[in-house]
């Protein structure tokens, strides 16, 4: 556990309430919140398989999640800022995603000893009003800095898809609109399984003047157990999934218009099965896990392209946020000590212009 003297950037937080947004757990959440075992069940009942075990469990997505459930789960370490991006608002059809940058940029984060740093909306570039959808963002709050279009498609069909095809960032008409990011001044977050970071690179390389920041390293889903219907089964499919991801993102890394987050390790589609436990990895268990990754992104990108992020609430499933904090500064550190403020506050600073 390293001394941080200095506030904490967390550079990817969602903030959510079902209860009173557009939520895909709204109608469950106002007919069974007050019962959570039966919400649980209904929630098993409706989804897909493949999406309930890419969350793992349920609890932490269907409760709300506002700045007084993330200070707390902040624990002894002073976080400053706080970047939200987007959570699936349920409204997404053209303008209605701006609601999302309208219903965060009013939360009340000041009075938890919090600042909204950034805010990292949604749109989707294959739009025909994209541009003026960015806009209208830019005009619901100052501190709207860029959006996320997901592109989370794995191979193995067990493993859930989070985009409406494999390989959306190197579609034309999404590569046609995704020149608007660059016109006007804002930035790209990008989630790809590991499997699709060759689109990413393709992106990257294509729109060198555009900033783009990698989410969860990638997300490797399987590294450390199976999922799915047959990722991540054997020793060899791991050893496998890591060497083609170390290969990715090495080749990513030469991008220099391209940053990556350390976070989102703690995700059950990563394969570890804590939630199966039903308890939290210790933070010896996530420095033993997370460490090689977080070695060969900092020799990859350098010390100044990487920035802590801590994925909450979805990370919660399997980590607590003091947990991480403290691996992951020790991992940090084992790299190079006076890497700890660039990684946990001035690369978020500088790549979200707070």
């Amino acid at each position: 556990m390293q001394q941080l003297d200095f506030g904490i950037i967390d550079a990817h937080i969602h903030q959510w309430d079902p209860y009173h947004t557009p939520h895909a757990a709204s109608a469950a959440v106002k007919l069974l919140g007050k019962h959570p075992k039966l919400l649980d069940k209904m929630m098993r009942m409706l989804k897909p398989d493949d999406l309930i075990e890419t969350l793992g469990l349920t609890q932490h997505v269907t409760s709300p999640y506002l700045p007084a459930h993330y200070k707390a789960d902040t624990g002894r370490y002073a976080v400053d800022q706080a970047v939200h991006v987007e959570a699936s608002w349920h409204n997404s059809k053209g303008k209605g995603v701006v609601g999302e940058t309208e219903f965060v940029s009013q939360l009340p984060f000041e009075q938890e000893g919090l600042k909204l740093g950034a805010i990292v909306g949604t749109a989707d570039p294959r739009d025909s009003s994209f541009k003026k959808i960015l806009k209208l963002h830019q005009k619901a709050s100052s501190r709207f800095r860029g959006i996320r279009k997901m592109a989370a498609v794995h191979e193995d069909r067990r493993i859930h898809a989070w985009a409406d095809e494999p390989h959306l960032y190197s579609n034309k008409k999404f590569m046609k609109g995704f020149e608007a990011l660059a016109s006007m001044d804002l930035s790209f977050d990008a989630w790809v399984y590991s499997t699709q970071l060759p689109d990413l690179i393709q992106l990257a390389k294509a729109f060198p003047e555009t900033s783009i920041v990698l989410d969860h390293f990638g997300t490797p889903a399987g590294l450390f157990g199976s999922i799915g219907a047959y990722t991540g089964v054997t020793k060899t499919a791991r050893e496998n999934i890591l060497f083609r991801w170390q290969e990715d993102i090495a080749e990513l890394s030469r991008c220099p218009n391209v940053y990556t987050k350390m976070s989102g390790l703690f995700m059950p589609v990563l394969g570890h099965g804590f939630h199966k436990e039903r308890r939290l990895a210790s933070k010896e268990e996530i420095f033993d896990l997370a460490h090689p990754l977080i070695s060969h992104a900092l020799s990859c990108f350098g010390p100044y392209r990487v920035m802590f992020a801590s994925n909450f609430p979805m990370d919660s499933v399997s980590a607590s946020l003091v947990s991480l904090i403290d691996a992951f500064s020790d991992a940090v550190a084992a790299y190079d000590p006076d890497a700890l403020p660039q990684v946990f506050r001035n690369n978020a600073k500088q790549f979200y212009r707070m």
